[in-house]
């Protein structure tokens, strides 16, 4: 159970890390962000829908007790990688551009399989010290 914790907080931290920069970036509408979204020929307006999007997933992987929004989290960060992905490949953009975008979906794998590891663990018992 410790390898699995470890594993999920690693991954989810990458996870939330690099969701927490993006949805910063796009909900701010920040210059760069405009520019690759018109590249891919998306509307301007959608960042910072997208941006909020982001961070509220990220709230949603870190607070504890909502599982079933964990799960539309991950789903959400799923559609929001496959997005970018097929609009890199649409438009022809250099395996340098999209790769990082693959190695990302193995974060999400990894993250999300653990979290399910975790959520499946019975409850550790409790040790209660004793006073003599």
């Amino acid at each position: 159970m410790k390898t699995t914790n470890i594993l999920y907080w690693i991954s989810t931290g990458l996870l939330c890390a690099l969701m927490l920069l993006s949805g910063i970036s796009n909900a701010l509408s920040v210059p760069e962000a405009v520019e690759g979204f018109k590249q891919l020929g998306y509307p301007a307006y959608l960042l910072p829908f997208l941006g909020v999007a982001k961070l509220l997933g990220v709230l949603a992987l870190l607070v504890p007790g909502f599982p079933r929004l964990r799960e539309w989290a991950y789903a959400g960060f799923v559609f929001d990688l496959a997005g970018a992905l097929y609009s890199g490949l649409a438009i022809g953009a250099p395996l340098s551009q999209w790769l990082p975008i693959l190695v990302f979906f193995l974060v999400i794998a990894v993250s999300y399989r653990t979290n399910q590891r975790r959520a499946a663990a019975p409850a550790e018992p409790k040790t209660q010290l004793s006073v003599a």
